[in-house]
């Protein structure tokens, strides 16, 4: 869940957007008459004159969710979320419009807000931005919807240049840096998609201090094609890969060595099993049943005597 916030200074041009949109559809209005679009506009501007002052008295504020949560999002739950938003965001006193757009693939609501509360006082928009970002986040997770990653929010086949080729430098990265040990199998990966990589010392000494990326005549240090994509973040997860590996050489052998030894067993039972008694001792040639038996008789006979003294 992401908003999108946008101040302006006039009610209708705003409000006709949000309700003459295709299929959109009004799901919820609070302090204002619902008879037709001129009453609602009437409605808020009645209020916004309540402290004429006041330049940009129009929130516009979009809520956009995940398609993979298409199924869970119905018209009152996204009433009731956006609801939740307001009041954590300082606009549960003062009239608002929410209605449900479905001109994208991801399900969205639009709202539109009077900045001018039901007292006549002005709705602080201070650090609104962060707070709303850290809201979306909160409710996102309280409610389990689907976080997306930025990029995954931008329709690629739109993009201009130089921001088509940094989506191709991140989606190379994002299939290369798994495969890769260090920098220079990073290097050899990136070269078959066009990529150069530049890794950037700090001054005179040899200490990297940042990487650069180019394609296309285009450059773009690391941090700028995705946070993911820092020198350090990069490091980072090549180190992970060349300790797993190294991990997994360790291991092959002892694995190899115990399946070994255990076919060898499988092996000898199976043998032993097919050729019957073949190896069970036999008597020697010099085996005599009747010298045993009178070793036996002699030593009975000495039993005897020991417990008479």
């Amino acid at each position: 869940m992401i908003a999108n916030i946008v101040q302006g200074r006039g009610f209708r041009g705003v409000v006709n957007y949000v309700l003459d949109k295709h299929n959109a559809q009004l799901l919820y209005a609070e302090g204002v008459r619902t008879k037709d679009k001129d009453s609602i506009i009437q409605s808020f501007v009645t209020q916004s004159k309540m402290n004429p002052k006041i330049a940009r008295p129009v929130a516009h504020i979009s809520l956009d969710f995940s398609a993979q949560n298409k199924t869970k999002l119905t018209d009152g739950f996204m009433v009731g979320i956006a609801q939740e938003y307001l009041k954590k965001m300082g606009y549960e006193n003062t009239q608002y419009i929410i209605a449900r757009h479905h001109d994208t693939d991801h399900p969205h609501i639009h709202m539109v807000i009077n900045r001018i509360d039901n007292d006549g006082k002005r709705i602080s928009d201070q650090n609104e931005k962060l707070r709303s970002t850290k809201v979306c986040m909160e409710l996102t997770k309280k409610y389990g919807l689907y976080i997306a990653s930025g990029k995954e929010n931008v329709k690629e086949h739109r993009l201009k240049e130089p921001d088509k080729t940094k989506y191709e430098i991140y989606h190379a990265l994002q299939s290369a840096i798994p495969k890769c040990r260090n920098w220079q199998q990073l290097q050899t990966e990136l070269q078959k998609s066009g990529i150069t990589v530049d890794l950037r010392k700090n001054g005179s000494t040899e200490q990297i201090q940042g990487v650069r990326f180019e394609k296309n005549g285009y450059g773009f240090n690391g941090s700028k094609v995705d946070r993911s994509c820092s020198y350090s973040k990069i490091s980072f997860q090549l180190q992970q890969n060349d300790r797993q590996q190294q991990t997994d050489l360790h291991q092959q052998p002892q694995t190899f060595g115990q399946d070994r030894s255990s076919g060898l067993s499988s092996m000898v039972e199976s043998v032993a099993s097919s050729l019957g008694g073949l190896f069970d001792i036999q008597p020697s040639s010099g085996y005599d049943e009747n010298e045993i038996e009178a070793k036996k008789q002699e030593a009975k006979k000495k039993k005897k005597r020991g417990r008479r003294i």
